[in-house]
């Protein structure tokens, strides 16, 4: 029952008939942290359609897929002992829908800004920022913030390595030699390790405190990597629910809005997979032996290729495949079963996986129509980041600065307040601090 404790003592209504799970998920989907999701980039930027997933709709869909491996599991390993602790679908679905809460505007460019921003202040990263959002900014309970769970806590805590160990201490964010006249972020300086903030420590202390000594360590391991920042070995079960749901949706749904919006082609999709998804075409051959003569591939990315409708019908059969590929996988080193044992994706489904991720990186975000926009938000959340810095009781909005004040100057509440914007919030903000245009005392801050 420990797992089902709240830091701050909570006790519901008499008549109240949801269960812990359920009740995180309402705290979750009515939060602030959740709607402006709506309003921040998945990959594509905002204003370029209506059509493509934001950071809202992949989180929607996270937390469904999810919820399907939960079942899964429960249906292919009735016998396992870990699916006698699967999550319940509240649990399960509110770890989802707040998995990117900390991400910044302008996606990962933005996380890459701020914890340049940060460098002599903690650092930034976004899954930290989500713990911090929950632990810390929330406002569901006097003390506790989010005040969820200790398990939905535990499911959130993705990177269980604190900033100052995780980090390389021979990596300093910085500007890259040679322009002059402007800031050229080191994208690879610059780049943070995955883990928690410092900050937030007492928060990991109480998701941990029940655990073992010998279990609490070796979760919080992790394995030094050359000239890079260190590597956090361990999760819990349902962060590993959902981290697989997570690299589903972004490797088949992000793959699905490139090819609406003809940002990639059918022969440089046909070249990249050719070979890499034997098992998926068995299954195609299996289950729908009337759709095609021979060639399944090529029916395959002729239907992903054509219409909306059977490009959706092929993106689906893709979500499905993936999700149905989910194992256990058992440590043996812990005692506590939510940590003993874990998910992936089997092996060869995984690499095939990889493979549409891969493509997704090399085609679409690693373009330059892509990273244009890309550098374009970093500027913009360097310099209004450095503007609030520079003047707090002059720039930053009164409540905010009021939060600065209690902190006694501390630089991560400025963090917060540009971390929690939207895309739009941000570029409005810019525009106000630096555009010549008149602008407006009723302009929105």
């Amino acid at each position: 029952m420990s797992w089902h404790a709240r830091r701050e003592g909570w006790n519901p209504q008499a008549e109240d008939a949801r269960d812990n799970g359920d009740v995180d998920y309402s705290r979750v989907i009515h939060s602030a942290s959740f709607r402006r999701l709506q309003g921040k980039t998945q990959i594509l930027n905002l204003g370029d359609s209506d059509f493509y997933r934001t950071r809202l709709t992949h989180s929607l869909e996270v937390a469904q897929i999810a919820g399907g491996i939960a079942r899964q599991l429960e249906s292919s390993f009735p016998d396992h002992p870990a699916s006698a602790i699967l999550p319940d679908r509240g649990t399960i679905h509110s770890i989802g829908c707040t998995h990117d809460f900390g991400h910044p505007p302008f996606g990962h460019g933005g996380e890459i800004a701020l914890n340049y921003c940060m460098r002599d202040h903690g650092g930034f990263e976004g899954n930290g920022q989500t713990l911090r959002i929950l632990g810390r900014l929330e406002s569901f309970s006097a003390n506790a913030c989010a005040n969820l769970t200790r398990r939905t806590m535990l499911g959130v805590l993705k990177y269980p390595v604190a900033y100052s160990l995780a980090r390389d201490p021979a990596r300093t964010p910085g500007l890259v030699d040679g322009p002059t006249t402007i800031k050229v972020l080191d994208g690879q300086a610059c780049k943070p390790p995955k883990c928690y903030h410092d900050s937030e420590q007492d928060v990991v202390d109480w998701i941990l405190e029940t655990l073992t000594d010998t279990d609490r360590a070796e979760l919080q391991s992790f394995a030094p990597v050359p000239h890079k920042h260190a590597k956090p070995l361990h999760k819990s079960l349902d962060c590993s629910i959902m981290d697989a749901a997570d690299d589903i949706a972004y490797g088949v749904h992000d793959l699905e809005d490139a090819i609406a919006l003809d940002l990639v082609t059918r022969e440089r999709f046909a070249t990249a997979v050719q070979d890499r998804c034997p098992t998926f075409l068995d299954a195609l051959k299996v289950k729908y032996p009337g759709e095609s003569a021979n060639d399944v591939f090529s029916h395959m990315v002729d239907g992903l290729f054509g219409g909306p409708a059977t490009r959706k019908r092929y993106i689906g059969r893709l979500v499905h495949h993936f999700l149905t590929a989910v194992e256990y996988v058992e440590h043996k080193a812990f005692a506590e079963p939510l940590l003993r044992y874990r998910v992936r994706v089997r092996e060869v489904e995984r690499q095939f996986l990889d493979v549409l991720q891969d493509f997704v990186v090399r085609e679409v975000i690693a373009s330059p129509a892509v990273q244009h926009l890309e550098f374009k938000g970093q500027g913009m959340v360097v310099a209004v980041f450095e503007a609030m810095q520079a003047d707090p009781a002059r720039l930053l909005p009164r409540e905010e600065f009021s939060k600065f004040e209690a902190a006694h100057g501390d630089v991560r509440v400025i963090c917060d307040y540009v971390a929690a914007m939207t895309d739009t919030h941000l570029l409005k903000t810019y525009e106000r601090l630096f555009s010549p245009r008149m602008g407006s005392v009723f302009d929105r801050l």
